[in-house]
């Protein structure tokens, strides 16, 4: 089945719109999985980016698809075979740090809505003009930070972003203030640290924690 672009982006939009952060994890044990997507799920956070960067990323997705109440994603997206491998693991979403035209065909060849990435106004351009108006601006802080984006969002107000790239507790809501940002995305509620020693409580209290901050913006 394939999915047109201006659908997938309102999933997309959809997903991003359901807590106002999105944790980026990197996941080297399966084992974790459940437990994590769990911690995070009950700490409010229930739409969960998983990066292809770790030989158990994919198992990982698989596992946290079973996790209810969870919407898992597949990040770092680069290729056709990457869009592919995601969705036969149960991927609900993806997220790429920027998009070219073989990536989006796969992902809408494939059914599965996409948060493509952009830094500039030509790129938010590109794909607006493709379907596409829900985008991740990455790398978020080394592309000029919130003021960058707000910038970006006069020309074209009706493109709709997901920050990530150094977005932290610190600076968090000087983007979830801005109306052109929907959510943002952060490692910072699930260290590997945390996950390593499998504090799913701290992690739980954590994604609560960000969860308030966000909300108080």
């Amino acid at each position: 089945m394939t999915i047109a672009p201006i659908e997938a982006s309102k999933h997309t939009r959809e997903i991003c719109a359901l807590a106002p952060i999105v944790p980026v994890l990197v996941v080297h044990d399966a084992a974790r999985a459940i437990p994590l997507a769990e911690a995070l799920v009950a700490g409010g956070l229930p739409a969960l980016e998983v990066t292809l960067r770790t030989p158990a990323a994919l198992e990982v997705i698989r596992l946290m698809a079973s996790v209810k109440g969870g919407v898992v994603g597949a990040g770092t997206l680069i290729t056709a075979e990457d869009v592919r491998a995601a969705k036969d693991a149960g991927a609900m979403f993806g997220v790429s740090p920027g998009a070219t035209d073989d990536l989006l065909a796969a992902c809408e060849e494939a059914d599965l809505p996409l948060l493509p990435g952009a830094a500039t106004a030509t790129e938010a351009m590109r794909l607006l003009a493709r379907g596409y108006d829900m985008l991740k601006f990455f790398p978020a802080e080394a592309s000029g930070g919130a003021p960058a984006l707000k910038a970006i969002g006069a020309p074209l107000p009706q493109v709709s972003f997901c920050p990530t790239g150094g977005v932290s507790p610190e600076n968090i809501n000087s983007y979830l203030k801005l109306p052109n940002v929907i959510c943002a995305g952060g490692s910072w509620v699930a260290p590997n640290v945390h996950i390593e020693k499998g504090e799913w409580a701290l992690i739980e209290a954590l994604a609560k924690a960000a969860r308030n901050q966000a909300y108080q913006k």
